[in-house]
């Protein structure tokens, strides 16, 4: 993306650096490794940088209209609606892919979006680590909303406990110290003192939830929430209490927003960074192009159940038609030059939405396959998990 930086980067790039940058990165897990992390970052351009904002602010303000307001619960299954419900989603994901234009220029176009957490913590982290281990220099940030890792670091602990003790808040998951994403978790115990609850520990008396530590039951007062709840039934999970009840506790962020901004909101986004998408129950006829679609179950995660190869034939052979939708195919570029290859990229802008939606970090997926999943890249280096560097100015 910017070509000098780039080379120079590639230039300076050894093995060893980057073993010693791994090293320093999965102490946290004793030297076990949960998912690849990418030779590189990668350095954004004040073009494509300004572009990433403008599709982001398109697409909040679709979340914001009266429109998605009210469809949105549309994507809510009744067994999962959890009561008082927060205003707005605490956090907030927006996926794009970077593709190319007729003319030549860099466009982000929206992929995915979630009103979920992501690696908070991680991210900032992952940014230090480059910083570290490659000679990038310092007037490159990962960071948006004129926030550095210290004061990044302060601003997201005072999200998580707010006015309660550490001891009174948890990060609830389901098998938290076996999930890919764990050294998250450490990381975010590590800056706040919250503890690790696996969801099936949990327990309620009256309507107050909670968990056992040292012998003694302590009372939950706020929950930062990781657990994807379709997991739930996916794995045929048993809980000691019922999602539905209205227990005396802070949700971060609140369920419900898992469901109401998902695949099921990607139809109502309106932008032209969007591409287009339909719920395959509206559609009377499809597509005369549906190789260039993606088929998509509503209630899935990691990428499972996407069908990049559509036919006509299989659309017709689908009985639960309410459960997808059909997205148009984004085109990714060849984006990133690697000393094995160009590669594509999608990125992530990840928001805090406590008073309104701020713009915070990034997270960076990089792959050559068909999709950006671990599957379709395997055998192949300079690709995985990264983050992005720019210029940016708040």
């Amino acid at each position: 993306m910017i070509p000098e930086v780039r080379e120079k980067y590639n230039s300076a790039f050894t093995q060893q650096k980057f073993q010693n940058f791994l090293n320093d990165i999965w102490q946290y897990t004793s030297g076990e490794i949960d998912f690849r992390i990418c030779e590189t970052p990668l350095f954004i351009d004040d073009d494509l940088n300004k572009k990433l904002i403008e599709a982001a602010n398109e697409i909040i303000s679709s979340i914001c209209s009266k429109e998605f307001r009210e469809n949105s619960h549309l994507g809510l299954p009744d067994k999962y609606r959890v009561p008082n419900e927060s205003e707005n989603p605490l956090f907030l994901q927006i996926d794009f892919g970077i593709t190319k234009n007729q003319s030549g220029e860099f466009i982000p176009k929206l992929i995915e979006l979630q009103g979920f957490a992501s690696l908070y913590m991680y991210q900032a982290f992952l940014s230090k680590m480059y910083l570290k281990h490659f000679e990038i220099g310092n007037e490159f940030t990962s960071f948006y909303s004129g926030f550095n890792y210290n004061s990044y670091e302060d601003y997201f602990r005072k999200i998580i406990l707010g006015d309660s003790d550490p001891g009174n808040v948890i990060l609830l998951e389901i098998d938290p110290l076996i999930q890919k994403t764990r050294i998250d978790f450490y990381l975010t115990v590590e800056n706040t003192g919250l503890s690790i609850v696996d969801i099936r520990d949990l327990v309620v008396k009256k309507n107050k939830l909670y968990y056992k530590k040292g012998g003694r039951e302590i009372p939950v007062e706020r929950i930062y929430n990781r657990v994807i709840f379709d997991e739930l039934e996916r794995k045929n999970i048993e809980i000691n209490f019922d999602m539905n009840a209205d227990l005396d506790v802070i949700w971060l962020g609140h369920p419900n927003w898992f469901f109401k901004i998902s695949k099921h909101s990607l139809p109502m986004i309106k932008s032209k960074y969007a591409p287009n998408c339909f719920y395959l129950s509206e559609l009377e006829d499809y597509p005369e192009d549906l190789n260039n679609y993606v088929l998509k179950p509503l209630y899935s995660f990691a990428g499972s159940g996407v069908e990049v190869d559509v036919s006509k034939e299989m659309l017709i052979n689908i009985k639960d038609r309410q459960n997808y939708i059909l997205q148009e195919k984004v085109e990714y570029a060849q984006l990133i030059s690697t000393p094995e290859g160009y590669s594509k990229a999608e990125i992530r802008l990840m928001y805090l939405w406590d008073k309104k939606p701020l713009l915070v970090n990034n997270l960076l997926r990089t792959g050559r396959g068909k999709m950006m999943g671990v599957d379709y890249n395997k055998g192949f280096n300079w690709i995985g998990a990264s983050i992005g560097f720019s210029h940016y100015k708040s």
